[in-house]
């Protein structure tokens, strides 16, 4: 026997839809595409627009925390970095992209009220 004639014994056969189950390939792919994007990408995109809007609003005398745990004040906001007061003489610049969250007012007097 030669291994040319062998060759078609091995072969499977394609089934007759071989289209539609491309089809369905496809669309299983295209739907786990949009499952990853909602369930991923987009929360993160919201997030990012999110914090650079924090960023952007910052200003002087708002209460921010870094990424470092660093709680302070403001002192001023320069083009990439952010000068905070953290005692009465030390003051740190940072970048602005350190800052993790805005302390807002809210959360500045509760922890005032539960020391009273």
């Amino acid at each position: 026997m030669n291994l040319v004639s062998l060759v078609p014994l091995f072969q499977e056969t394609a089934p007759a839809s071989s289209s539609g189950s491309f089809v369905s390939t496809i669309i299983m792919f295209g739907g786990m595409i949009l499952i990853f994007y909602f369930l991923m990408i987009r929360p993160q995109q919201k997030k990012q627009k999110a914090l650079q809007k924090m960023i952007s609003e910052m200003k002087k005398g708002d209460r921010v925390v870094t990424i470092g745990g660093v709680y302070g004040t403001v002192h001023s906001v320069k083009e990439s970095t952010v000068v905070i007061k953290v005692d009465d003489n030390a003051r740190i610049e940072f970048s602005k992209s350190a800052i993790a969250s805005v302390i807002s007012k809210a959360e500045q007097s509760e922890p005032e009220q539960e020391t009273k």
